[in-house]
């Protein structure tokens, strides 16, 4: 699990809180695996409380000493990897230990679109909000009272996180605003044709399409220059023009390659293809196949084949740094995945796992009925009976205003509560436009 080049601690009082961690973490790995039931909250907050003790003593131990990282840290980081998930497992995604793995994955992202130099506006707005909204989550879990550190470290990793998106943001404020759309189609353009360029099936003719639309915008430059309507070299050409040039240059690379892979690197473009590909079916059925904690151990995998370069790059067995077509090609699958990983954990819902299908069941019938108001509504209150019996079903199944599992309150009460309101408003409001619709009289009648 954790990296053998990392040390083990000296002191013997942090070798029992390693013993210690370890075992809370091995509790928290094996009730990830469990699928013959929910993840109940109480389950989560005594491994929670536990570990939060177990690293109280070793800030007491560490107090006034120098520390060096170690095994320690390792586990720390997992556990807190592990329980953060757990939180949003559970529906509590809104309170501070929810917001660590989601600062692991921003800080990821980030790092890797500094060392790509390869990013457009919309990629830092969508992290930019994100990184917001976490702030205010720590800033307001006083009254969730978590441990004081917990909340003082996650601020620190969000304000890291900031630092290097105000770096960035401050490239693209480098780019005249009319040159910035040229800018983000070459940003996609190359994301494009990198996704081309790890299809099972290499197509030659769909990067010749996109080196055509390269030549085109480098058509509109005048003496190599991207200028204003009058003539005059608008702000960050040079730097467009070199991605431009970038981007003509891989499509080169890829055409030679024609979607043959060095051998010697197949293992890790195989595990990582895999990942990207299992990531991408989550995205497309996450709110009925997704269980948060599932992401801990692609997010593991990724960060060990990512630590695994030397001074940025793969080392072969013989020393042998990987050529620049194997290496941006992994890169290219680590950013999608991480990608795929952020935009799984924001769109997690607060809501515990034990209440997603009633949720899922809300939403969906929520869909329907804004899809028929759209379309123009019912000719007759009766076609809104399926609605009206599913929606009344749902709500027997309350008990005192609560949905229970069992004897349990799962998290997310508020959230399905408010759904199930929409969609009485929804078919209310339909039922009432189809009784006022039939009582007026058409002009047949009056006649």
């Amino acid at each position: 699990m954790d990296t053998p080049k990392i040390p083990a601690p000296k002191d013997q009082g942090e070798r029992e809180v390693l013993e210690k961690l370890i075992a809370i973490r091995d509790q928290l790995l094996l009730r990830k695996h469990d699928r013959t039931t929910y993840v109940r909250t109480q389950d989560v907050m005594v491994l929670y409380d536990q570990t939060i003790e177990q690293v109280r003593i070793l800030y007491e131990i560490r107090k006034g000493n120098p520390v060096e990282e170690n095994q320690v840290d390792r586990v720390v980081d997992s556990c807190f990897q592990l329980l953060s998930l757990f939180f949003m497992t559970i529906g509590r995604n809104n309170e501070a230990p929810a917001a660590y793995a989601l600062t692991s994955t921003i800080k990821r992202l980030l790092d890797h679109l500094t060392e790509a130099n390869l990013f457009s506006a919309q990629d830092l707005e969508s992290m930019s909000h994100t990184l917001e909204h976490l702030s205010e989550i720590v800033h307001n879990s006083a009254s969730t009272e978590p441990a004081q550190f917990l909340e003082d470290l996650i601020a620190q990793r969000i304000e890291r996180c900031r630092a290097s998106l105000l770096a960035l943001q401050k490239k693209i404020e480098d780019i005249a605003e009319p040159l910035r759309p040229t800018a983000d189609r070459l940003v996609s353009i190359l994301r494009q044709m990198a996704v081309i360029n790890t299809k099972s099936k290499f197509s030659p003719s769909e990067i010749h399409k996109r080196e055509a639309e390269l030549k085109e915008i480098g058509e509109k430059r005048k003496n190599g220059q991207f200028v204003d309507t009058d003539g005059n070299v608008l702000k960050g050409s040079e730097g467009v023009s070199q991605l431009l040039d970038r981007c003509l240059e891989y499509t080169k690379i890829l055409l030679e390659r024609n979607g043959q892979f060095p051998d010697k690197w197949r293992p890790i473009y195989d595990v990582l293809v895999s990942i990207r590909n299992e990531l991408d079916k989550l995205s497309l059925t996450q709110a009925w196949s997704l269980r948060e904690t599932d992401l801990y151990d692609y997010q593991r995998q990724l960060d060990r084949i990512d630590e695994s370069r030397v001074n940025g790059n793969w080392v072969d067995d013989q020393g042998q740094s990987a050529e620049l077509y194997v290496q941006r090609t992994l890169l290219y699958l680590i950013r999608r995945s991480y990608g795929y990983i952020y935009h799984l954990m924001i769109s997690s819902e607060p809501v515990s796992e034990a209440l997603l299908p009633i949720y899922n069941q809300l939403q969906t019938l929520k869909r329907c009925l804004v899809e028929v108001k759209n379309s123009g509504g019912v000719t007759s209150a009766r076609e809104l009976y399926p609605y009206s019996m599913k929606l009344n079903s749902i709500d027997n199944m309350r008990v005192d205003g609560k949905f229970m599992v069992g004897e349990d309150i799962p998290e997310g009460q508020g959230s399905v509560a408010e759904l199930l309101a929409e969609c009485f408003d929804l078919n209310y409001e339909l039922r009432v436009a189809a009784e006022a619709a039939a009582e007026t009289p058409t002009p047949e009648s009056r006649s």
